[in-house]
């Protein structure tokens, strides 16, 4: 069962405090993209549409621009941690500016916005937004692995390696790439 935008967005701002509405917003957007593409499921169940701003979840900015916010209402699982982790890791030092004109500039808001008048708001697909997040939107950060290759390089790596041994960031960073 999905969570609810709600308590994402509690988590985030627990982990960014003072995190203002506009940022909030487009990380909700941007988690609920990497969860797509990587989990094949949904974050939340709440639309997140095109505003002039860029994506929004509506019914979480009007419950809170109403004062009518629900109490945290569940715990979230590894795999719902994890997601906003790395989005955090990837756009937490970016403004909610920097984020609007990122937004505006990825196929699911250009979608959804070709059929918005301005000041309105029109759903973004989610079929869109995971098709982006698998694309042009993809994680690339780095080498993707596999479980059983990264359980087998760390059983060889443990094996080898000695008390006292130190290792350096580049050589653990050589030894991470070496078989990709």
């Amino acid at each position: 069962m999905a969570a609810t935008a709600h308590t994402i967005a509690a988590e985030l701002r627990r982990r960014l405090p003072g995190l203002g509405a506009k940022k909030l917003h487009k990380l909700l957007y941007y988690c609920q993209g990497h969860h797509l593409a990587t989990f094949n499921r949904a974050l939340f169940d709440e639309t997140i549409s095109a505003w002039d701003m860029g994506p929004v979840v509506g019914t979480l900015w009007r419950q809170e621009k109403d004062g009518d916010i629900p109490a945290f209402d569940s715990e979230l699982g590894e795999a719902e941690l994890n997601t906003i982790g790395y989005v955090i890791s990837r756009y937490g030092n970016l403004t909610g500016n920097d984020l609007e004109h990122l937004t505006h500039s990825e196929t699911p808001w250009q979608l959804a916005n070709t059929s918005r008048s301005p000041g309105g708001s029109v759903a973004i697909r989610h079929e869109w937004i995971k098709g982006y997040f698998q694309t042009a939107g993809a994680a690339t950060d780095g080498p993707t692995f596999d479980t059983a290759q990264v359980r087998d390089w760390l059983y060889e790596t443990s094996a080898a390696h000695q008390p006292g041994d130190v290792d350096s960031i580049d050589a653990l960073r050589a030894r991470m790439t070496a078989g990709v």
